[in-house]
């Protein structure tokens, strides 16, 4: 068996291309144009090019974007200034603080001074709450969301199936859980979380119709630790040396791609598979914001 290849670029164009008719619509109809807050807090290069690659999309789909550099040593009080002023500013629809943020910055408060409507990344409790509880009137946080919407596009339905996520964090591992288990369509799955207390993961992640690998470990994933015909999801992103490589490095997933994928059934590569997708459904998430701030 060799999995299918899940190709996230052409899956993330899809969707991008749904959102810009979206936007085109809203601007025809309602003459409103989706507004999306960058906030970036320092130098970090890895940072700027996120930042970078959220603005260019917002200009690819008509979506106005707004992006505000602090210095490194911007304090507290300064960043909360800037995020209140967002939160007034009405062709805003969604902010987000890039992160990490500098270490004198406290992250969570400056998420909960955040308002839960222009929440686009769904770090808010309030918007965290309401994916739990299976309301649709928040946001999903988009790494998750994007993984859903890869399995659907791909005719993977996750119901009555054993999802095992290797991984809990607040970004991927609890909300992909949270998702997964709603009685709600494309969802449905019997979830199991492992993570670095867990002993023996390959025994859970054998059992798995779908893994999902999210625990920052390069090629963690062997063909051992899964059973013939999985569907894999790798949302890893390491850097391994590679002195044949151009810049002397190689970016790998969580997943041992080439082994995996003579066992799996569908499986994403590295780069190319889930990175795409987190881009687009913020762009989704800023829509929908514009959308319920408008009453449209």
């Amino acid at each position: 068996m060799v999995a299918v290849s899940i190709d996230g670029k052409k899956i993330a164009e899809e969707v991008n291309q749904e959102t810009a008719k979206e936007v085109a619509f809203l601007a025809r109809s309602h003459n409103v144009q989706p507004g999306l807050a960058v906030l970036l807090i320092g130098d970090n290069p890895a940072s700027a090019v996120y930042v970078g690659m959220k603005s260019k999309k917002s200009a690819e789909l008509g979506i106005y974007s707004e992006k505000i550099v602090l210095d490194r040593n911007a304090t507290q009080e300064e960043v909360m200034a800037v995020v209140r002023k967002l939160n007034a500013d009405p062709s805003i629809h969604g902010i987000l603080v890039q992160s990490p943020p500098p270490p004198q910055i406290e992250e969570k408060e400056i998420v909960r001074t955040i308002l839960p409507s222009k929440d686009v990344d769904c770090f808010h409790p309030v918007n965290v709450g309401k994916m739990l509880l299976g309301e649709t009137d928040g946001f999903y946080p988009c790494t998750p969301y994007g993984i859903l919407v890869l399995l659907e596009k791909s005719g993977i339905d996750p119901a009555g199936r054993h999802c095992v996520i290797i991984g809990r964090s607040n970004i991927v591992g609890k909300p992909m859980m949270s998702l997964l288990v709603q009685k709600a369509k494309g969802a449905n799955s019997t979830v199991t979380i492992c993570h670095s207390r867990t002993p023996d993961i390959a025994s859970h992640t054998r059992r798995a119709d779908i893994v999902i690998a999210a625990i920052g470990k390069a090629e963690f994933l062997k063909a051992d630790m899964v059973k013939d015909g999985a569907v894999v999801i790798d949302v890893g992103i390491n850097r391994i040396k590679d002195v044949a490589a151009p810049k002397g490095y190689r970016l790998v997933g969580d997943v041992a791609f080439a082994e995996v994928a003579a066992k799996a059934s569908y499986i994403t590569p590295v780069p190319g598979g889930v990175g795409p997708m987190t881009i687009a459904m913020l762009m989704r998430n800023a829509v929908k914001a514009c959308r319920m701030q408008n009453g449209i």
